[in-house]
């Protein structure tokens, strides 16, 4: 799962690396669009937060690959089911949803890429800034999925509805947090 949510979080930042590069930082330098971020990504992450806490109460959450031994478990095909349950299309609505995904683009990310200089010309600098900032992202997802995949084994559906429930209810409050902070921030200028 984390190399298929990696890949739709890269494609997403080499999106915007490109708009970046034709001069899209000043729209994600303005309080107000990122204030409009910080709202829609909160509501995301409440909509999200909610859906888990509300299934898990519901009982509609998958639990046959708690057991491994189970030979007519589901597939890995990341193609069946809803789209929306894809992990490449997670990967890049999570990365959309996380308004601090697009402030640490506007200023760390940005401030990077003025830094080194990169650009279509300094091609080369850009491309080892890409491949290097998304192996950095690839080692954690896939060290955070390792680890989920073999833990989930140790968990029973009691444990596993309890940890899926809290996760639910920390991206609501964070969901919370996030649409509400870039509210207490003032316009400059």
């Amino acid at each position: 799962m984390g190399v298929w949510i990696i890949t739709g979080h890269a494609l997403l930042e080499m999106v915007i690396i490109i708009l970046l590069i034709f001069g899209f930082s000043f729209v994600l330098k303005n309080v107000y669009v990122v204030r409009i971020i910080g709202v829609v990504g909160g509501l995301i992450l409440i909509f999200f937060g909610a859906g888990i806490v509300r299934n898990v109460y519901q009982g509609k959450i998958r639990t046959d690959f708690l057991n491994p031994s189970d030979p007519n478990g589901p597939s890995s095909d990341v193609r069946r089911g809803n789209w929306l349950e894809n992990p490449f299309v997670g990967g890049i609505l999570i990365s959309m949803a996380n308004p601090y995904w697009w402030v640490w683009w506007a200023t760390i990310g940005f401030a990077f890429m003025i830094q080194f200089n990169l650009s279509l010309q300094n091609w080369h600098g850009l491309l080892a800034f890409f491949l290097g900032h998304e192996a950095g992202d690839l080692i954690w997802y896939v060290v955070v999925s390792t680890l989920s995949f073999f833990g989930i084994r140790k968990l029973n559906q009691k444990l596993y509805y309890l940890i899926l429930a809290c996760c639910g209810l920390f991206m609501i409050f964070f969901g919370i947090y996030l649409g509400l902070s870039p509210l207490w921030e003032k316009p400059t200028g």
